[in-house]
């Protein structure tokens, strides 16, 4: 009998994860049929592959992160999230007599979801780890999902906290890897770098207009940077960052564009980048960043990471301390403000200080290690999904 899987997820990390694993689990069990429900945003991970999507995809003010500031749950509920929500349950009722299987990826939202089906369940914690608070707390709405027989796993990003919620009781819980990992390869894009000076990756982020805001910040860092060492800046930018969005970015700051995504002022260039993310990580010696799964991945490959906070809606100073909290000493966060007018020296000095400080460079490689994890997780994920099956 063909076998059906309904994945579940509540984000753009989240998406991502979850599209990483469904495709392993179409090499190796190509017989299965999978559906995808995005219950946060427009689910665009699944859309490149084209896969049956259920539940209304829409996206809300907060991008699904509105637990760092209760004034983006007012926006959201505003923009429709109570009648989405309705309407995500009814639709998955609906159909939730078909999946052999769900898989939740996520925080308690979709591991609710996924419990109030009555169908068998796997849950990939991806949204929590113990790092933050050195014991995982779960609402007890999810301990109640996690605890039912309907639960088959319990999956989780790191092996501190499967081990900690081992130590709680929940025993169906295994670290097999954090798959955000496997898609770190270069692609081999010439990023033209001088092999003697060093590489600052800027990671402004992935949602707009918040990512052209977090961009501003960090060039004004660059700036500042300049003026203190010689190094070379690359920008991995996201694709829904236009030409247009530079240029006039670069006529507000002063700075000169030209073609290709090159940015001018005074002595500083700074080169940007389409799909060159795993180059850029790869190639840096440091990271300035303002995301969440890209700070991940680039703490994964062992490299230090500095944070800006911004405005918002995602990378505020409460998300960046998260941040801190998650990653351990791999991460620094400036200031607590973007309004800080010393924000951006301090940045540099900072930056220039940890390039001279080998002992703390190798820290941050084991750090990533025990952090983050090595790649590998979403076929080891999909395999145990497989025998679930």
């Amino acid at each position: 009998m063909k076998k059906e899987v309904l994945f579940m997820s509540n984000g753009h990390g989240e998406d991502l994860n979850s599209r990483l694993i469904l495709q392993e689990l179409q090499k190796i069990a190509p017989h299965i049929t999978i559906t995808a429900m995005p219950l946060v945003g427009e689910g665009n991970a699944y859309r490149s592959l084209n896969l049956p999507l259920i539940g209304q995809p829409k996206n809300l003010p907060s991008g699904g992160i509105f637990y760092m500031n209760p004034l983006t749950l007012l926006k959201d509920v505003s923009a429709g999230l109570i009648g989405l929500t309705l309407y995500q349950i009814r639709t998955l009722l609906k159909y939730c007599s078909g999946y052999h299987l769900i898989v939740a990826v996520g925080d308690i939202f979709p591991v609710t979801m996924a419990y109030i089906t009555g169908r068998p369940f796997v849950a990939f914690l991806v949204s929590t780890s113990s790092f933050y608070e050195g014991k995982l707390l779960l609402p007890w709405l999810t301990r109640w999902c996690l605890r039912s027989p309907s639960c088959l796993a319990i999956f989780t990003r790191d092996a501190f906290t499967a081990k900690d919620l081992q130590q709680q009781g929940f025993k169906k819980a295994y670290f097999l890897g954090y798959p955000i990992m496997d898609i770190l390869t270069p692609t081999g894009t010439n990023l033209h770098l001088d092999n003697d000076i060093p590489t600052i990756a800027l990671l402004p982020g992935s949602r707009l207009p918040e990512a052209l805001e977090n961009l501003r910040l960090l060039l004004k860092v660059c700036e500042s940077l300049a003026i203190l060492e010689r190094v070379q800046f690359r920008v991995a930018l996201v694709q829904a960052i236009n030409e247009t969005d530079l240029k006039r970015l670069a006529a507000k700051l002063g700075w000169q564009y030209q073609t290709l995504g090159i940015l001018i002022k005074d002595t500083i260039r700074i080169e940007c980048y389409y799909q060159a993310f795993s180059d850029i990580i790869n190639s840096c010696d440091l990271a300035i960043g303002m995301a969440g799964t890209a700070v991940e991945q680039a703490v994964g490959l062992g490299k230090p990471v500095i944070q800006l906070p911004g405005k918002g809606p995602q990378f505020t100073y409460a998300f960046a301390e998260a941040q801190m909290r998650l990653l351990g000493i791999s991460v620094k966060t400036i200031g607590k403000s973007y309004k800080n007018p010393h924000l951006f020296t301090e940045a540099a000095k900072t930056i220039q200080a940890i390039l001279k400080d080998e002992t703390y460079l190798k820290s941050c490689q084991k750090n990533g290690q025990e952090r983050v994890g090595k790649p590998g997780g979403s076929l080891n994920i999909a395999k145990a999904i497989a025998h679930f099956l």
